[in-house]
């Protein structure tokens, strides 16, 4: 007890003394020029100047009211003269003097010039161990923030002194502490890795929404691990989270791609019990996140649709953008939303750059979306880009094309475009996977000036390239190797049935086969195939003959049905031919709106088939 007594003695004297009567207390120095300075700091301080003289031995309390008087560096410098200062007091000084110098726009770089400011570094420095856990937290802070030196000396110690500390700081300081350094652009340094090292191993302090939100949008890209826990921990407080602390963590999600699934169903069914009403910036967020994340909730994107549609007309072209590429993405068709939305590049026709809207073509041709006033709209589309398809770049042009043989728009000058000899040798001679897919998207707007368009007279894609262009398609889904595995069974052999045919059209064949007026198959490979890139048989159908082509549609849950060829076909002969469905997601409306399957679909019926879906 009496060590007790002589410590709070001894810091009453040490307070009193700080600011107690003395040369320096009445702030004596006359100005210095400085660009720091405002005109007229002289008359700010009087205030500051009474303020001192009221609180003289007042202690800590004084001086953090001093701080707080003060409008500019010029009263905080004067405060490094003051007798007794002590290291705590000055570390509170420099994270005073930081504050002011980014709200009022001053120049860092003076600051840490002046020698007043070198010597409170110098008292901060000297007793270090002496400043308390929060002031330390903050001072590195405000150093950071003014560009002080990482190789100065007052830096390192502040820094080493902080890295023996962080078992002694609170949660809250640790989680303010990686934040700030995670927002850093050096984020490899070893005082962030250790800080979130203790946030690792300490994540069950965690408490509240708040500190989750801020860890996982602000800290939770630097450690997966911790991120690991952050989601676990979101996903016991989800029923408190309002609609702004969802958007957060959606967006956090989404551009760390982190599909956590549970925490995702859990924050849509909170978000849809809520029943508020949302902002435009959380609806816009929100499904960007969705898109991002490739995750379906149909419930919530009627909700988004719904309280979007009445703000379109008032939203940026960037904003519209924005939320119709997300719907695209999640194959979502709200047909009042993309109305409306028609509507706004109608009646917003000269606002939209060429990019805003090629983007809404290539959403709508994603979906296979006509506007009821589909005539006034694309009129508007074929003037505003009629002298504008020379200067886009060749992905966007090939996008835009093949959007509008979608939407069965596009015009001959638009095929000129696309097909042009020295345009495809551009694209060609790319070997990345990108131009891969445009070669393919090359083959698709080749066979709708082909089989769409009779008033197009050419040029076309040389044959040569037709064989180059390859399939865009990923390896064999679980549906094809059923269909194989059904059809080989039916037919007995494989030799009466054709798997992964690749056509002239760019579109992939995943079985074909040939049935007589009986229903039983004949060898395929007899008969000859215009379609296919390379034919083997040469014989030609009989008189009357037709092919018959079969979708097979794979729904969630969904399985082939064991007769995968129909045998009522009242065809004397027909070709049977199994369309890939590449849309298993796809949940709102029928595979008919979607725009890549609908244009497969015409272009295998152009080419002889009768298309029949088997879902």
């Amino acid at each position: 007890m009496a060590a007790r007594l002589v410590g709070r003695c001894c810091w009453r004297r040490l307070a009193a003394i700080s600011l107690g009567p003395g040369p320096a207390s009445g702030l004596r120095h006359p100005p210095r020029a400085s660009s720091l300075h405002a005109p007229g700091a002289a008359a700010e301080g009087s205030a500051v100047k009474e303020k001192a003289e009221e609180n003289r031995g007042a202690g800590p309390r004084a001086l953090r009211e001093l701080l707080e008087a003060a409008q500019g560096p010029r009263e905080l410098l004067e405060l490094s003269e003051e007798p007794g200062l002590s290291s705590n007091q000055a570390s509170l000084v420099i994270s005073r003097l930081s504050r002011l110098a980014a709200q009022q726009q001053l120049e860092a770089q003076g600051l840490l010039q002046d020698p007043r400011f070198k010597q409170l570094l110098g008292v901060m420095d000297s007793q270090i161990s002496q400043v308390w856990n929060n002031t330390l937290v903050n001072v590195l802070k405000s150093l950071y923030s003014l560009g002080l030196q990482s190789s100065s000396r007052e830096m390192q110690s502040v820094e080493h002194e902080v890295l023996w500390r962080l078992r002694r700081l609170t949660f809250r300081q640790l989680a303010s502490l990686a934040e700030f350094l995670a927002s850093r652009p050096q984020k490899d340094s070893k005082l962030l890795a250790e800080v979130v090292r203790k946030l690792e191993l300490r994540w069950t302090e965690l408490e509240g929404t708040r500190s989750v939100v801020t860890l996982m949008a602000k800290v939770g890209h630097v450690s997966p691990a911790l991120m690991d826990r952050l989601e676990d921990k979101a996903l016991e407080l989800a029923e408190q989270f309002g609609p702004e602390d969802i958007r957060k963590i959606t967006l956090a999600l989404a551009y760390q791609n982190r599909r956590c699934v549970p925490l995702l169903r859990a924050l849509s069914y909170h978000l849809l019990q809520k029943h508020t009403e949302l902002s435009l910036a959380t609806l816009t967020d929100l499904i960007f996140a969705y898109g991002k994340l490739n995750f379906h909730q149909p419930q919530v994107f009627q909700k988004l649709a719904t309280d979007l549609q009445p703000h379109v007309a008032t939203m940026t072209p960037g904003e519209v953008t924005r939320c119709i590429r997300s719907f695209a993405l999640l194959k979502w068709l709200s047909l009042p939303l993309f109305e409306a939305i028609a509507q706004y590049a109608l009646d917003n026709a000269k606002q939209l750059s060429v990019a805003h809207l090629c983007s809404i073509i290539l959403s709508f041709a994603r979906l296979n979306f006509q506007p009821s006033g589909s005539e006034d709209f694309f009129n508007m589309v074929h003037e505003e880009l009629r002298d504008q398809l020379a200067g886009l770049e060749p992905q966007l042009l090939t996008d835009l094309v093949w959007s509008l043989c979608v939407l069965q728009q596009a015009k001959p000058h638009y095929l000129q475009q696309a097909l042009a000899p020295d345009f495809c040798a551009r694209i060609q001679a790319d070997p990345s996977p990108k131009a891969q897919n445009l070669r393919v998207k090359l083959l698709h707007i080749n066979a709708a000036a082909r089989l769409e368009n009779p008033e197009y007279g050419g040029p076309f894609l040389a044959p040569n390239i037709w064989g180059t262009a390859g399939s865009a398609g990923e390896g064999a889904s679980q549906l094809q190797g059923s269909l194989r595995e059904a059809l080989t069974g039916v037919l007995g052999s494989q030799d009466r049935a054709r798997f992964d045919a690749p056509t002239i059209y760019g579109w992939q064949i995943d079985a074909e086969v040939v049935v007589n007026a009986e229903n039983k198959p004949l060898p395929i490979k007899d008969f000859a195939a215009p379609h296919l890139l390379h034919a083997e048989g040469t014989k030609p159908l009989p008189p009357g003959a037709r092919r018959l082509g079969l979708g097979a549609q794979n729904q969630l849950g969904a399985e082939l049905p064991p007769s995968p060829c129909p045998l009522d076909i009242p065809f004397s002969l027909c070709r049977v031919a199994f369309l890939r469905w590449e849309f298993p997601n796809f949940s709102n409306r029928g595979k008919e709106l979607l725009g890549r399957y609908a244009m497969a679909r015409r272009h295998v019926q152009a080419a002889g088939f009768l298309v029949v879906d088997v879902s």
